[in-house]
């Protein structure tokens, strides 16, 4: 078996998004842009959140907490991607990729875990009101973030390490626009049946189970808000669960799609289109669907531009 170029200093080759070449100016800009706006609406809402004692609150804290992960979730693969459009080599160093797979894999895990513990803070504050104040303190608060950095930074650490120690034959092209762990798989020499089975387990323990718990305390709280009969109660609840079930669902589900699939159902073509959803147009739209649907955020960007 040919493993002679499985040394640290071989580059890999990104294929990109699209292998036309004639499109990469236009999408150099379609990226710039969105990357720009994602950028700019985190920062915003981070701001507001700091600036204004209205949002000092578990849910918002929670939400600044979102805001900063999508900022450094979205900075780990788009400039890459953006400088490749106008670069004749597309690559990335050996080095490199490994970072880029283990702080993408990072950011992926905490966000996943944060969206269900911002679930939860809504389940609390209308199902249990009068325990809200014990059960989300700010050192539960604080808590539930380190968890879900410290849980995430164990986990990438450790398919980081186990996938960049395998041997890596013939070619070196990988069919994405950025180095994540079922686009590097086909490039391995040695049979990957038994890691995918662990991969799949960490999609199931990050995405699914989050996913479950987020559906499962939304519909005990849609449930209660109906049971109580205040028309306004039931429209800001309404408002609150439909905006962070947009999020969950265009994260997790897209999520699901690329790590709890085995190798031979995975479509390079598709897998690109799916990771363009939860890793770029996700961190775009979480401040603009969490801030316009708000009375709270849009109150506070009112008082700060007043």
């Amino acid at each position: 078996m040919e493993t002679g170029n499985h040394s640290c200093g071989t580059d890999f080759t990104l294929v990109g998004l699209f292998q036309y070449g004639h499109m990469d100016t236009f999408l150099f800009i379609v990226i710039a842009v969105l990357f720009a706006v994602a950028l700019t609406g985190n920062l915003m809402l981070v701001h507001l959140i700091r600036l204004d004692r209205t949002l000092h609150t578990p849910m918002y804290f929670l939400l600044s907490q979102l805001s900063i992960i999508d900022m450094m979730y979205i900075s780990t693969t788009v400039p890459k991607m953006a400088a490749n459009f106008l670069s004749d080599t597309k690559t990335i160093s050996f080095l490199g990729c490994a970072i880029q797979t283990f702080v993408f894999l990072t950011l992926g895990g905490s966000e996943a875990l944060l969206l269900g513990f911002m679930s939860y803070d809504r389940y609390i504050a209308i199902c249990r009101p009068l325990h809200y104040p014990l059960l989300m303190s700010r050192k539960i608060c604080c808590c539930m973030v380190a968890s879900a950095w410290s849980s995430s930074v164990i986990t990438a650490s450790r398919h980081t390490v186990y996938v960049f120690q395998l041997p890596f034959c013939g070619s070196r092209i990988v069919n994405h626009f950025f180095c994540e762990v079922p686009s590097l798989l086909p490039l391995v020499c040695e049979d990957t049946s038994q890691y995918e089975h662990t991969l799949l387990i960490s999609g199931f323990v990050f995405l699914l189970i989050p996913f479950l718990a987020i559906l499962t305390s939304y519909a005990r709280v849609l449930v209660v808000v109906f049971q109580m009969g205040s028309g306004k109660g039931q429209s800001k609840a309404v408002s609150t669960c439909s905006s962070h079930l947009t999020v969950a669902s265009l994260f997790y589900v897209t999520g699901l799609c690329t790590y709890t699939q085995p190798h031979s159902l995975h479509s390079p073509g598709r897998d690109k289109l799916v990771a363009v959803v939860y890793s770029i147009i996700t961190p775009v739209l979480n401040p603009f669907i969490y801030s316009l649907r708000n009375k709270e955020v849009m109150g506070a960007l009112r008082r700060y531009l007043g």
